[in-house]
């Protein structure tokens, strides 16, 4: 133990000598393990996140959503271009005896009319029952209610970024008017910070919520995206799908819509960017590549500059062993000296990320970080090792 210290000390002495060598050599490590980390890291925040916007939704809520938005353990039809559900659909739903809430959703995009600014707004119509299914709760004044959707009140609920926008504070937001494409609204609350946005999806926090009723404005036709249901917790789930799926094909055939549970599209969004992860780290990982063809290069010239000091040791009794090993150290210790610097820059680098997004470093990441950097030098490491152990020691004296 005490040798492999000895030549570990002897090689950190050798790199205090030359330090801008041994971080240029060592800089495609850090590129490469930083890029690997990071991408890491930011996979499993968004899994994370993903994770935590489906549980929120609760294991009782399910998604009817129009053509076949899972198919074959993938998506399928894009419902962008299918069937549009109408009001006929909804009042179909709320036969269902055990959905205990019931969202039809419709949006809008259009210039919006603040106090202090002007910009670009998008609104979710939908029921009071949004609030529940989503997890939406008041920060500032009131939600709209049923109240509100009977009358096709002019009303809309905030989310506190857009608001602050529009209004400099969510405060100042609450009872104001807002323009959207020439028609006017009151602002009567602001929901609490949901979060997210970014890879996510959509930032809840930037948007406005309004009652489905009142966005028959902008959408004559009364149609609908897709609903969002909640079920009785006590009763099981699959015969509700069946009740509602009866209550569908009364109007469409089987596949014009789909009913989703969360967990489903939960499994599916993973497995994709699982495979999307797994491809872009080993992109990532080329420049490892490059740093560990850096690290062997450099190790060449090394044993070209320590010929003379390889024969000498080999003419006082060491073996090819000892030589072997004394390189091989080096390159071992530039690769864990080029990991390390690479895994301290990507903890600074998430510290950073994460006021936007929840990407995190696991420990499993910090292994493979130094475990690869070491593996690195091992390979990269043997040819130059392996040259210097079979010089002959008369030839390497002699090396000029």
């Amino acid at each position: 133990m005490e040798y492999f210290l000895f030549i570990f000390k002897s090689a950190l002495e050798d790199f205090k000598r030359s330090k801008m060598q041994t971080f240029l050599t060592s800089l495609g490590i850090v590129i490469g393990v930083f890029a690997v980390i990071m991408l890491m890291a930011l996979g499993l925040g968004l899994k994370k996140y993903i994770s935590d916007q489906f549980e929120a939704l609760g294991k009782n809520t399910l998604f009817i959503a129009p053509g076949q938005l899972l198919q074959g353990g993938g998506f399928g039809t894009s419902s962008i271009l299918g069937t549009r559900f109408d009001v006929k659909d909804l009042q179909r739903l709320q036969r269902v005896r055990d959905l205990t809430a019931i969202a039809p959703l419709a949006s809008k995009s259009g210039r919006g009319k603040g106090t202090i600014k002007t910009d670009y707004v998008n609104i979710f119509f939908s029921s009071s029952d949004f609030f529940d299914i989503a997890g939406f709760t008041v920060g500032q004044g009131r939600l709209f209610d049923k109240t509100d959707l009977d009358k096709k009140a002019k009303v809309l609920v905030a989310g506190p970024k857009i608001a602050e926008k529009l209004y400099g504070t969510a405060l100042q937001a609450v009872g104001k008017k807002i323009s959207i494409d020439n028609v006017n609204f009151t602002i009567i609350g602001i929901i609490k910070s949901k979060g997210g946005g970014g890879f996510g999806g959509p930032d809840y926090d930037s948007y406005f919520f309004g009652p489905y009723t009142t966005g028959f404005i902008y959408n004559p036709e009364k149609q609908f995206i897709r609903f969002a249901v909640k079920t009785n917790p006590d009763v099981n789930l699959s015969t509700v799908k069946e009740e509602i799926k009866k209550q569908m094909l009364k109007r469409y055939k089987e596949d014009d819509f789909s009913i989703v549970e969360p967990t489903e599209i939960l499994s599916i969004v993973n497995s994709i960017f699982g495979i999307m992860n797994v491809v872009l780290v080993a992109i990532a990982s080329i420049s490892l590549l490059v740093g560990g063809i850096g690290i062997m290069n450099i190790m060449y010239v090394t044993v070209s500059d320590k010929t003379r000091e390889v024969g000498i040791r080999r003419a006082i009794g060491a073996r090819k062993t000892d030589i072997l090993l004394q390189f091989l150290i080096e390159a071992i210790a530039l690769s864990i000296i080029g990991g390390s610097l690479g895994l301290g820059l990507a903890f600074v680098g998430v510290l950073l990320v994460h006021n936007f997004f929840p990407a995190y470093i696991d420990l499993v990441s910090v292994v493979l970080a130094l475990g690869v950097s070491s593996l690195i030098g091992i390979i990269f490491g043997v040819l130059p090792a392996r040259k210097a152990a079979n010089l002959e020691p008369v030839e390497a004296i002699r090396y000029e």
